[in-house]
């Protein structure tokens, strides 16, 4: 995390504050903005091959926009003229793994109202050489392709969440290039945090599961199996197999010994 004021910074002067960051996730509050503020996402894993940021600005998100750059070129991520609208994950690929650089442009204002621009990110791996955690951030990559039989045996042991349900709806938002699916739970296996709960009026569990929009997910009927992991607070959609295929899958593996984690099958 990294707090930070544009009130501190000399009146004359016009340089760029720069500021590193070197976790893979973390958060900025940069409040008052002033001038412009230059950002280094420089993870310490060597070993990691970084292909995507994803940044989700707080909902009281003001007084500045964001860019990223490429090639000396700035490309709006967040613009503060969005307004009140709520806010999305954006991600882009960086086509530096090891230094992703953001700029913040401060908005003119003509007063010192407290405005406060921060947000919370995260750097996405496609590789495994890592180790497990940043194995669970393979997002981006996997997502949209079905995963095998041993990826699913991992997906029940390892998963943020574990869920039976069917889908109640499917949603698009090709401008932040989101689908968000509405699931009807029948069973929740694990979830790490509690963005599937029981409504109060129907007594019905259910919840909301992000993917993006290029996975082209459309609803299905039947029962299925879905896991994933948790971003930004959100639950983003990783093995999804229908659930009779899942059960074939780890009876067979449990007949051989080769199921990796034991799993409540009742």
């Amino acid at each position: 995390v990294f707090p930070g004021s544009g009130l501190s910074w000399e009146p004359r002067s016009r340089a760029v504050e720069q500021v590193h960051l070197r976790c893979t996730a973390g958060s900025l509050e940069w409040m008052y903005p002033a001038r412009a503020l230059r950002v280094l996402l420089e993870p310490n894993l060597a070993s990691a091959q970084h292909t995507t940021v994803c940044i989700k600005p707080a909902s009281d998100f003001q007084g500045a926009s964001i860019y990223v750059e490429r090639a000396g070129q700035l490309h709006l991520v967040v613009s503060e003229a969005e307004g009140a609208q709520p806010r999305h994950v954006s991600c882009f690929s960086a086509h530096s793994p090891q230094r992703v650089a953001l700029f913040l442009q401060a908005s003119p204002q003509r007063d010192i109202s407290r405005r406060t621009a921060s947000f919370q990110y995260e750097l996405l791996s496609n590789q495994s050489t890592a180790g497990p955690d940043l194995n669970k951030m393979a997002l981006v990559e996997a997502m949209c392709r079905p995963c095998d039989n041993m990826e699913l045996l991992m997906a029940i042991c390892s998963s943020d969440f574990v869920l039976k349900g069917s889908i109640r709806s499917v949603s698009h938002d090709p401008e932040n290039h989101m689908s968000q699916v509405d699931v009807r739970v029948q069973k929740v296996y694990r979830q790490k945090n509690q963005i599937f709960q029981q409504e109060q009026g129907s007594g019905e569990w259910r919840g909301p599961i992000r993917t993006l929009l290029q996975c082209k997910v459309k609803k299905g009927g039947g029962d299925f199996l879905f896991t994933g992991n948790e971003h930004f607070g959100e639950a983003w959609l990783g093995c999804a197999p229908r659930f009779k295929d899942f059960m074939l899958v780890y009876q067979a593996a449990r007949e051989r010994g080769a199921n990796p984690c034991e799993f409540e099958l009742n």
